[in-house]
């Protein structure tokens, strides 16, 4: 006959040792199961945290398409509350800014006064554009391409007059970064904004090349003015055009 020793699992003391074992070896994988669940939710948590955010879904679009987000970085508050200094809210004619980007520029816009009616922001990144029309509700996004400027100042959404023809663009505010970008296309772009300025219009370009005459030059228009930001990171300038002749 077998003896009722700890040893041998049949016996009692031997079951309620093997039980106690069991139950001792389970409550560290059952803690560590629920830490890592709860890990877990906190990762969750923090990805929607950070998915919401302006500055990261232009840091995802700048790593996904450089080419056609191009900056390093989105334009700090300062700076667009300075570009937007420049503009007239009570000047005629619709206010278009050139790469809306998180829609640092487009928040300094309307706070300085211009009519969300009179606002069209063009931006190429359909992520972008997306988040500019949830967070703008009220201010016309078109997703197209600013070297395209002419066709989509042609389209059937573009602002209108009681005649129906489309509205002059007496401003135009543009965040893109030109040097950036390649000479074909900017070129293009430097053209179709030229072109499509109104008489008396005025046109804002903010470089981090704190030198040299304005690209914009390139395409007829003359330097009005100009401001540095120093309090921007990296320091910026602000340039001012019109065509000859006015302003």
């Amino acid at each position: 006959m077998p003896l009722n020793s700890p040893s041998n699992p049949r016996s009692p003391g031997g079951a309620g040792l093997t039980r106690r074992a069991r139950a001792a070896g389970a409550g560290p994988a059952l803690a560590v199961r629920a830490a890592r669940a709860s890990v877990d939710r906190m990762r969750r948590v923090v990805n929607l945290a950070v998915r919401r955010s302006p500055q990261s879904l232009f840091l995802r679009e700048l790593v996904a398409q450089p080419g056609t987000v191009g900056a390093i970085c989105a334009s700090s508050p300062r700076l667009a509350a300075r570009m937007a200094s420049w503009v007239d809210p009570a000047a005629p004619g619709l206010v278009v800014e050139l790469g809306g980007g998180t829609g640092v520029i487009t928040a300094a816009l309307l706070a300085r006064g211009v009519a969300p009616e009179r606002l069209v922001v063009i931006e190429q990144s359909a992520a972008l554009a997306a988040h500019l029309r949830r967070r703008f509700v009220r201010v016309r996004v078109v997703h197209g391409d600013a070297a395209e400027l002419a066709s989509l100042a042609q389209s059937p959404d573009w602002p209108r007059d009681g005649a129906g023809a489309p509205l002059p663009i007496g401003c135009i505010v543009s965040g893109l970064p030109l040097l950036s970008i390649p000479p074909a296309v900017r070129q293009r772009i430097l053209q179709a904004g030229a072109a499509l300025l109104a008489p008396g219009g005025r046109l804002l370009q903010f470089t981090y090349a704190m030198r040299g005459p304005s690209l914009w030059q390139a395409a007829g228009l003359v330097g009005q003015a100009r401001e540095r930001v120093l309090a921007n990171l990296p320091p910026a300038r602000i340039d001012v055009l019109g065509h000859a002749g006015h302003g």
